[in-house]
């Protein structure tokens, strides 16, 4: 399954793309908000795209990664969580540091929406960051979500410290 934006490809992340993936995954700077990453070491990240290999061969997912090309090179990637029931989608995006400010992980978020709203009717998506995430923020504003709550408890994975929490959501 591929999923074409005007500037992106949208395709599925398998071991092809272990090395370009280890360029976001494993560097602090690209992940110092996030909670499941940075990884730790290459390892980590070639089990998680093994895992998310796996999700693609099932008839119901808990997620799907894709790998998200400008041309043929990889800079980032994007997800799509789903919830038990699958009516509601959580979406995750992460873009390479040097290709950041550019739209395309609103792009790629939006190639997400637009597909699985069509082909699986999917209404509802949703998607967090930490407070201070002002550029995820954004993304989110730009996809036309609206902000539902602000909690605690998120512990972003380079830091004990506890911080806020961010949850938008659309509905289409």
């Amino acid at each position: 399954m591929d999923i074409l934006t005007e500037r992106l490809r949208l395709t599925p992340l398998t071991l092809s793309y272990l090395d370009s993936a280890c360029a976001y995954a494993l560097n602090p700077e690209n992940t110092q908000m996030m909670v499941f990453l940075p990884n730790r070491d290459k390892a980590e990240t070639e089990a998680f795209i093994r895992r998310a290999e796996a999700e693609w061969s099932k008839e119901r997912p808990e997620f799907l990664e894709f790998a998200v090309l400008r041309g043929g090179e990889h800079i980032g990637g994007v997800t799509l969580y789903f919830e038990g029931d699958f009516s509601r989608g959580e979406l995750g995006w992460i873009i390479r540091l040097d290709c950041q400010g550019k739209g395309y992980a609103a792009e790629a978020a939006q190639g997400l929406m637009d597909y699985f709203h069509r082909h699986w009717g999917l209404n509802r998506f949703i998607a967090h960051c930490d407070s201070e995430n002002i550029a995820s923020r954004r993304v989110m504003e730009k996809l036309g979500m609206r902000r539902l709550e602000v909690h605690g408890g998120r512990y972003n994975r380079l830091s004990d410290e506890e911080r806020l929490e961010y949850l938008y959501e659309i509905n289409l």
